[in-house]
């Protein structure tokens, strides 16, 4: 099938992240797909493989990974050099298609339109997937399209996972990791204690490497730090100026370079503890079975409190009390949420009218309660059917309709 997939990026990298990885397992799966977006910029290290070029209509096009092309959103809104809509259009999280495609879907044999909603744990998930919206005006009047809500239960639609995720994992032994952590410029030993930072610049990272060098001061040994490009650099290097040097002596900082997405993977796996940012890194810590912190995107209602909590509770299902609560609050601290509360936090840089981090549950052993229940959140994900496995079998009744 030819899917045509619609990503406008309001902000970061998560949307074009989810709508890259969902394009690339369509593609893996023998489909055609055509990435519509607004800003393509995150490609260039999100997947460096896709090359630009001026097609036969004059309009530029990326190519270089197998089955997926990449399309300017503006073209999509140029009548004239607009081709025939795919089999299936996803529009991601209520982008809103062009005026100009939705005119050339509206015709007798539309294709299956979908519109591919966030990642959340809370219960109106399970009451939406898959309900239909009948458009009643506008170009697209008289077409359906149809909400599909990725998930954690089995009343939803489930996780983006390759096909070949568990083989990828099985081969990144021991001295895979250590041999690819050379290769990023990190000299860790199979004893190195590895914490990747992937964040947004209102986390307190500042205080938190505070508390990991005295975690690792207090066990007598280094915790080395790897920072992603952006944000988690930046407030690292400010920690860095004003810290004390034994500080500064108990952690090693790395800077990483800006990873493709199959290396920010490999990442995780690397590590003992990742702090994640965003949807996209939020599925794949979980998929690597980690001990993990999410740093939610904030918003000024405070609704994220809310989604993060229903995170939570999915996560930490079956987790011991102890265990639980102290997961908790690391999260809550994280994201300068109060203890309990589901309120707005504080949304700007440290004060110090804030609380120290509270301290981790144990994450640097393999075999940790925190370790285990990482581990056992990953396999009641994977017993779930993944996304795009779902989704095929969502959409085949209406391709088969129209065709």
């Amino acid at each position: 099938m030819l899917w045509d997939v619609f990503c406008r990026v309001i902000d970061n990298f998560g949307d074009i992240g989810v709508c890259w990885r969902l394009s690339a397992d369509l593609a893996a799966r023998g489909h055609q797909v055509r990435l519509w977006v607004d800003d393509a910029c995150a490609l260039g290290w999100m997947a460096p493989q896709v090359t630009w070029a001026t097609g036969a209509s004059g309009c530029d096009i990326g190519t270089g990974h197998p089955g997926i092309s990449v399309h300017r959103w503006a073209d999509a809104e140029r009548t004239e050099l607009l081709p025939e809509p795919g089999d299936v259009v996803i529009e991601a999280f209520g982008c809103d298609p062009p005026e100009a495609f939705l005119r050339r879907m509206n015709r007798p044999a539309p294709p299956a339109w979908v519109n591919l909603e966030y990642l959340s744990a809370e219960d109106y998930v399970e009451r939406s997937h898959g309900l239909q919206s009948p458009v009643f005006n506008g170009p697209a009047a008289g077409l359906r399209k149809h909400f599909f809500y990725p998930g954690f239960t089995q009343r939803t639609g489930g996780l983006l996972r390759e096909a070949d995720l568990a083989e990828r994992q099985g081969a990144f032994d021991d001295e895979a990791r250590l041999a690819w952590l050379g290769r990023l410029g990190v000299p860790a030993t199979a004893n190195c204690r590895l914490v990747s930072v992937f964040c947004y610049a209102t986390a307190p990272l500042g205080d938190w490497l505070n508390a990991l060098a005295d975690e690792a001061l207090s066990h007598s040994t280094s915790t080395r730090i790897l920072l992603t490009p952006g944000h988690a650099t930046q407030l690292a290097r400010s920690w860095q100026a004003t810290s004390s040097s034994a500080r500064q002596k108990a952690l090693i900082l790395h800077e990483l370079p800006a990873l493709p997405q199959p290396e920010f993977d490999r990442l995780l796996w690397a590590c003992h503890l990742n702090i994640v940012r965003g949807e996209d890194s939020a599925v794949r810590a979980l998929w690597a079975g980690k001990p993990h912190i999410w740093h939610i995107y904030p918003q000024d209602d405070g609704v994220h409190a809310d989604k993060l909590d229903a995170f939570l509770d999915h996560w930490l299902k079956d987790a011991q009390g102890p265990l639980s609560a102290g997961v908790r609050a690391a999260w809550r601290h994280f994201n300068r949420l109060p203890p309990g509360c589901c309120d707005n936090g504080l949304s700007g840089p440290s004060t110090g009218e804030f609380p120290p981090p509270p301290p981790l549950p144990e994450w640097r052993q393999a075999d940790s309660d925190w370790a285990r229940a990482s581990q056992a959140a990953r396999q009641r994900a994977w017993s779930q059917t993944d996304l795009v496995t779902q989704l095929q079998a969502f959409v085949a009744p209406f391709v088969t309709s129209s065709g």
